[in-house]
């Protein structure tokens, strides 16, 4: 069976299911995309390491990672192999010391493994045939995976009133407090200021 490479296109959080979020996988030169349910912990070990922020401890997932490279070993690729009643199953393929070995994991943890390791994704055409979804251009957008009303709009019209240097010393408390999710919306908004 030829695998299929897949990109992470999106990651918002579930309307479907309280507490957790809707991460988007898109076929690699194609326009299928596969959406998975995953918790709210694993979502931030995925964003955090997405946007190339330091939390001020290791996670659970940098744990894993610094261990790994300890002892020489090397997350090679994450394989989404099977689908079944609703659930994912997925693979690391590890490699050490000229040895290949597949350790089984949960999707949502292999991800958040093997985005640090900045190792490709793969799956096979029946789970993209049986659960994917036809992106527009292969890109999902927020409009696809709308997000639950909360507080954050007030909040980032409060970000947009505030200093690059206001938004720099929110952004060191809100990842000493290890509140990732604002982190990632301050992260936005000096973003877009820069690039404008």
């Amino acid at each position: 069976m030829n695998k299929i490479k897949l990109e992470i296109a999106g990651l918002s959080y579930s309307q479907t299911q309280s507490g957790a979020y809707a991460l988007v996988l898109s076929e690699a030169g194609g326009k299928r995309q596969l959406p998975i349910i995953i918790g709210g912990f694993e979502a931030q070990a995925i964003a955090i390491e997405l946007e190339k922020m330091t939390p001020t401890r290791p996670l659970t997932h940098d744990l894993f990672r610094n261990f790994a490279q300890a002892f020489s070993i090397e997350v090679k690729e994450v394989v989404i192999y099977n689908l079944s009643e609703g659930i994912f199953y997925s693979k690391l393929i590890c490699e050490s010391e000229g040895l290949t070995t597949e350790i089984d994991a949960r999707t949502s943890d292999a991800i958040a493994i093997g985005v640090r390791f900045n190792c490709p994704i793969y799956t096979f055409e029946h789970i993209l045939g049986s659960a994917g979804i036809q992106g527009e251009e292969g890109e999902a957008s927020e409009s696809d995976y709308p997000i639950e009303e909360d507080d954050s709009e007030h909040e980032e019209g409060n970000l947009q009133t505030l200093s690059e240097d206001e938004l720099q010393g929110q952004l060191g408390d809100a990842i000493d407090n290890e509140d990732y999710e604002l982190a990632s919306r301050i992260r936005d908004e000096m973003n877009k200021r820069r690039s404008n």
